[in-house]
């Protein structure tokens, strides 16, 4: 049976057990991530692009100190902040992103500028920030907008090992990461997005698998849009996003086995840890992870809006 809308967001994968997290600090997060996904299905429901979906669902994730992307991403080994982004449109692989910048407030506005605006996909570092400052539209910050409390006891942790790096999430202190969305319109479009501050004390401008095309975003109409979040370097590795995509319309794979042969098979066989959230333009909605949580949410056949944290979690809000 074919969905009209349909739509998923994720917030991080790690080491996400019961006992990790206070109550309060559950319960904190569920509100965040049910705000961020009636942000995307309120464009949903009237009508709007599912590009417009992901976006509106992500930039509330931005805005929300509980996971690293924008306010709340993690510092750099120099003690600043980098972030990237990336937005597709399966309507037609339209796509743009950003990595290394530095303060524009919503990186995944300035995604979706580069892909308006532009003849690029991606563009960094200090290039990206010139493009970006020159976008009528996008609200700048300076760089310590971003800090968070949580995230400078982070870096001054890692400045007792600074050879070392922190990926994200995992552990009490490691427990936010980065953030994506998926979603399918009423016009029978796909889009995706994803955006982060990469690693806690990450150096020589790191750039992970968030803003790659095809590595932890893909959107196409024949097949499936997918975010991913986890250790980029695996899934650039993997090529997961699109590795997923592919099996679906080169080999019929449905998108439930994809993401299992993918995430749960090739990535995790690497040594790679994380999940994806991913939907057909049939509607198909998956969240698959090979952690011992995500936190996620989606919109259920019937309307439901769902949010969870823990493998087994399933928090069905009445509206």
């Amino acid at each position: 049976m074919t969905q009209s809308i349909a739509m998923a967001l994720h917030g991080g994968a790690g080491v996400l057990m019961p006992g990790v997290l206070t109550c309060e600090d559950e319960q904190a997060i569920h509100a965040a991530l049910l705000q961020a996904l009636k942000a995307g299905v309120d464009v949903l429901e009237k009508g709007g692009s599912s590009l417009d979906a992901v976006q509106a669902s992500v930039v509330e994730l931005e805005e929300c100190p509980w996971f690293n992307a924008g306010k709340g991403a993690v510092f750099t080994h120099a003690g600043d902040h980098e972030l990237d982004a990336a937005i597709m449109n399966g309507a037609n692989r339209e796509a743009g992103a950003v990595a290394g910048v530095h303060h524009v407030r919503n990186p995944i506005c300035g995604a979706r500028a580069v892909l308006e605006h532009s003849e690029h996909v991606l563009l960094a570092g200090a290039g990206a920030d010139l493009f970006l400052s020159e976008q009528a539209g996008l609200e700048h910050v300076s760089n310590d907008w971003y800090d968070t409390p949580l995230r400078r006891r982070q870096w001054a942790a890692q400045q007792q090992q600074p050879e070392t790096v922190l990926l994200e999430p995992g552990g009490v202190e490691k427990k936010f990461g980065t953030v994506g969305a998926v979603a399918l319109d009423s016009h029978g479009h796909v889009a995706a997005a994803t955006s982060t501050g990469g690693i806690t004390n990450k150096r020589y401008g790191r750039v992970g698998d968030s803003p790659l095309i095809g590595s932890g975003t893909w959107a196409d109409d024949r097949s499936a849009a997918i975010s991913a979040t986890g250790h980029g370097e695996f899934f650039m590795r993997t090529v997961v996003a699109h590795n997923i995509a592919s099996r679906i319309r080169l080999v019929g794979s449905s998108l439930a086995d994809a993401c299992e042969q993918v995430v749960q098979g090739e990535l995790k066989e690497l040594g790679g840890n994380g999940g994806v959230v991913a939907v057909t333009p049939a509607g198909e909605t998956v969240l698959s992870f090979n952690t011992p949580g995500m936190y996620r949410a989606w919109l259920d056949a019937d309307g439901g809006l769902h949010t969870a944290i823990y493998a087994e979690d399933d928090c069905l809000h009445r509206l």
